[in-house]
């Protein structure tokens, strides 16, 4: 069983509270990283919020891996993707 660190902080001007330095050690929590907060009837939570672009670029790069397609083929493919999408929006509209 993982063992409850209990410790003070206080709140400060605007709001800013300071995280202990053991918790944003061992979380590996650095200055600018976002977290949620969720109120649980004045029991709050805090998660870290993953940021999504290196998340889904690692799902990316894991599925063309998978797949094993080219980085050129991918590239080659999103371009035919945006040609038939701006198609597809701009047919019969006089502008392509």
């Amino acid at each position: 069983m993982e063992i409850v660190v209990e410790e003070t902080i206080q709140v400060r001007k605007r709001g800013v509270v300071t995280l202990p330095a053991e918790l944003r050690k061992k979380y590996k929590i650095k200055e600018g990283d976002s977290f949620r907060v969720l109120d649980l009837d004045g029991l709050f939570v805090l998660t870290p919020m993953v940021p999504m672009v290196p998340e889904l670029a690692r799902e990316i790069e894991t599925m063309r891996l998978e797949d094993g397609i080219s980085i050129q083929e991918m590239i080659e493919g999103l371009r035919e993707q945006r040609d038939r999408y701006y198609q597809e929006q701009h047919a019969g509209d006089g502008s392509g």
